[in-house]
């Protein structure tokens, strides 16, 4: 059976806008970050007819701006969200089924000191109902290491009063391509999904919510959809999409979560989760290839959500803390190769720190109909979309059925994703892919490799770089225009890759990737001018 989806290669789809009022929808959803997306793919899979709208590109708030962790939440447990931790810790297997590409192992290594505040009893004792939440399914059993060991594995760890660590696992992800990957199953399942368009007012018919006004973010043009159900995913934007229903009540406690990206501090293959004594918070620092990631803070943010950003403050009080426990590095902010923010759209209800507030999801619906799903977190996404789906389908009058999205992988995932990795392709020696492009390339698209493997044996000149010395093939970003809806340079460098997080932030290859996505989606060079141009203002140091 060929592993090759029967439109894979028909020619690139319209965007989509003018289908939103084509007809009466059975659902409209507002959002197209990871939760808004997760419900479009499993309603589609009910075979509800839906669209997904959202104001800018997929994933581009808090669904890109994330720890990189799919994960049970260990530190619930000290809040006692016992529940929480089992939901998350059947999640996170679930996810590493269904698309085991973009969701792997990650060993994690919390260091043991004496005088802590965590002992190591209490530790030890935490670990062992960790496993026990997650019915011992984890990748491995957690370990507790001697200080040698433990030095051994992190020799830039801090000597003095170190007694071991705990080691355990959780999972990492590629935070933007999974958001992604929802979105391109729902649409392939048959939902109308479109980026950059914005929800300017909901329709009322005899006081009940009929639908919305959607304003096309790149013409301009409006459209009056109509609709039986409207969700509010919007994330951090509940709150302002719930305002324009009369009856909405403020829902959030935004919180902002900052990272940093340093060059890579030495040691293993494991994350360190460590604990800042001052507010008795933790924060990781997590390998990411060539660098590593450090994060996250955790304070209220009532900013508008697309102005957040990383402080001087935060940029110090993170690098301070990571001086702390590794005492030979001596890094400042000149060190930073960049940073990266999101705004957490808690639900408001416990006070205290931010870091205190519950992760724990609600689904509300107003008196007119709007539904809404607000709070909860990236790994137990899935769960809130079936549950959110169940509630549109009461709505519907129809039988609610199962959500099948835990068990029919994502788009480059499942035992297709084992066949693309065994199945040696022709175009690999054509066209002078080498063994670690392909590595590359599968780690980032799964089965879905073999689509681009298949678009170069029909335009063999996308397989070099754009840009030599740039691991960014013109596949990559003519594959993005065509099937993954990019319409912008940052799209494609900052969410279908990663680029604009790495040294030189994509800076260089900015100009040719605007040059091929004009070519592949016909737009003027006035606008791929303003984009280059927006790019280099958020981009470039």
């Amino acid at each position: 059976m060929s592993l090759m989806h029967e439109t894979a290669f028909l020619p690139p789809k319209m965007r989509g806008f003018d289908q939103l009022g084509a007809q009466r929808l059975d659902a409209l959803i507002i959002g197209g970050g990871i939760t808004g997306a997760g419900v479009a793919r499993d309603l589609a899979l009910r075979g509800v007819k839906i669209a997904l709208v959202d104001q800018g590109d997929f994933a581009s708030g808090t669904s890109s701006g994330s720890t990189k962790l799919i994960h049970g939440g260990l530190r619930y447990l000290e809040q006692f969200d016992f529940g929480l931790v089992f939901e998350a810790c059947r999640e996170r297997r679930i996810l590493r089924q269904i698309a085991p590409h973009l969701v792997r192992p990650q060993p994690l290594m919390i260091p043991l000191y004496r005088g802590a505040r965590r002992p190591k009893i209490l530790v030890h004792a935490g670990m062992l109902l960790y496993d026990l939440l997650a019915m011992f399914r984890n990748t491995h059993h957690h370990q507790i290491l001697s200080a040698s060991e433990t030095l051994r594995r992190q020799p830039l760890l801090g000597e003095r009063g170190l007694t071991g660590a705990a080691l355990y696992w959780d999972c990492r992800m590629d935070d933007a391509r999974l958001c992604l990957e929802n979105v391109i199953a729902a649409r392939e399942a048959g939902a109308v999904t479109v980026n950059y368009a914005r929800v300017t007012g909901l329709l009322h018919r005899a006081g009940r919510v009929a639908g919305a006004t959607v304003e096309d973010c790149e013409t301009g043009t409006t459209l009056d959809v109509e609709a039986r159900v409207v969700i509010n995913a919007g994330g951090p934007w509940l709150d302002r999409v719930g305002a324009m229903s009369p009856h909405w009540i403020p829902r959030l406690r935004p919180t902002r979560g900052s990272h940093l990206l340093v060059p890579r501090l030495a040691g293993g293959a494991e994350a360190l989760y460590l604990s800042i004594d001052r507010d008795d918070r933790m924060f990781f620092i997590i390998p990411w290839g060539e660098l590593s990631l450090i994060g996250t803070t955790d304070l209220d943010d009532s900013n508008p959500p697309e102005e957040v950003a990383v402080t001087a403050a935060e940029i110090e009080y993170l690098l301070a803390e990571t001086a702390r426990y590794l005492p030979g590095t001596a890094l400042s902010a000149d060190d930073v190769v960049s940073t990266f923010a999101g705004i957490r759209p808690l639900l408001a209800g416990r006070t205290g720190q931010a870091s205190a507030a519950s992760r724990e999801h609600a689904l509300f619906e107003t008196p007119d109909g709007l539904i809404a799903i607000g709070g909860g977190k990236y790994t137990t996404y899935r769960a809130m979309a079936a549950e959110t789906a169940d509630r549109v389908m009461l709505r519907l009058g129809r039988p609610r059925g199962r959500a099948q999205t835990g068990r029919l992988p994502l788009p480059g995932g499942g035992a297709a994703w084992d066949e693309a990795l065994r199945t040696p392709s022709a175009s690999v020696h054509r066209h002078g892919v080498t063994t670690d492009i392909l590595q590359r390339l599968t780690d980032r698209y799964g089965a879905r490799t073999l689509h681009l493997l298949s678009l170069l044996d029909r335009e063999p000149e996308l397989a070099t770089p754009l840009v030599p010395g740039i691991d960014l093939l013109g596949v990559e970003v003519a594959y993005a225009a065509d099937f993954e809806m990019a319409r912008t340079p940052e799209d494609v460098l900052r969410r279908r890759s990663s680029l604009a997080l790495w040294p030189g932030h994509g800076s260089a290859v900015v100009a040719p990737v605007a040059d091929l996505l004009g070519r592949r989606l016909s737009l003027s060079p006035e606008r791929l001018a303003a984009a280059v141009a927006a790019y280099h203002l958020t981009y470039t140091p």
